[in-house]
């Protein structure tokens, strides 16, 4: 089920009341102005003129009523939450119409898909490019934060500083704003309901980086940071740390070759301890 979140003027959301009018249903919240529900599809339109679009069908009919095909937009996504050593980075970044050529020729698309030499390559043209705000999470830290939060809560967080980053460094952040889903839209703002300050101009989908292109960006920003940071604890360590989590046999001939080097209490500075590989060296 997909979610879309955003605010929108009183002549779309009359439109939106005249088009399911058939389909507007009594609901008790003092906050909600109208509420409608049909086959997979909810929207709820709150009095401050924020609409929800909730369902299976939700981006058929969200997109209706914010231009998703190259527009200006914002996006954001994470990397290295599935990798047992190094850090949690996001970025969140914005793209105006007059990137798209760009975009087109240089194939921006999820780092995930993207041969690491080319994002070493292009990530520097694009952190000068774009508008951005890039966080990355040391080990460290990460490690003291997870003792409270899971990593879907810190994912949250990340995100919704990025966002509010953007607004310190007084850029002017699109409606069009997309979040790579990761959990319940409940959940984020349920994870993010003790913070000073929320960002709620959000569109959260599945997948987003291969649908939007400044959720494709926040992507490959993150990626090359990321490799960056790595390089640097490859470095300082004089290792090579095997990245991502599926290589069991070589990540634990890497826990158990540091630990010979640097001792288990330095462990804390290069890996996320919650993973499995790390359960012998509590």
């Amino acid at each position: 089920m997909s979610t879309f979140s955003f605010k929108l003027d009183d002549e779309k959301i009359a439109k939106i009341k005249e088009t399911f009018n058939e389909y507007i249903k009594n609901n008790p919240n003092e906050y909600v102005d109208t509420f409608i529900q049909k086959e997979d599809l909810t929207i709820t339109i709150y009095k401050s003129n924020k609409v929800v679009f909730q369902g299976n069908d939700a981006f058929f009919y969200a997109s209706a009523y914010l231009d998703v095909k190259k527009s200006r937009q914002a996006g954001s996504d994470e990397v290295g939450t599935g990798d047992v050593f190094g850090p949690v980075v996001v970025c969140a970044a914005i793209i105006e119409e007059s990137d798209y050529p760009f975009i087109e020729e240089n194939h921006i698309t999820d780092s995930k898909q993207l041969d690491d030499r080319f994002i070493r390559k292009i990530g520097p043209e694009l952190i000068n490019r774009f508008k951005h705000s890039l966080l990355i999470l040391d080990n460290n830290t990460y490690n003291r934060v997870h003792e409270t939060d899971n990593l879907n809560a810190i994912k949250a967080k990340m995100h919704n500083k990025a966002y509010l980053n953007m607004l310190d460094k007084g850029y002017d952040i699109p409606k069009a704003a997309y979040v790579d889903q990761f959990c319940s839209v409940d959940d984020y703002y349920r994870y993010l309901a003790n913070e000073k300050n929320v960002y709620h101009e959000l569109i959260f989908e599945t997948k987003a980086e291969e649908k939007y292109p400044a959720v494709a960006v926040g992507s490959m920003i993150s990626r090359y940071a990321f490799l960056e940071y790595m390089d640097k604890l490859n470095e300082k360590y004089g290792l090579t740390f095997h990245r991502g989590s599926s290589d069991t046999v070589a990540i634990d001939n890497d826990i158990k070759y540091f630990i010979d080097k640097f001792g288990k209490n330095e462990l804390k500075n290069i890996g996320k301890l919650h993973f499995k590989n790390f359960d012998n060296y509590r």
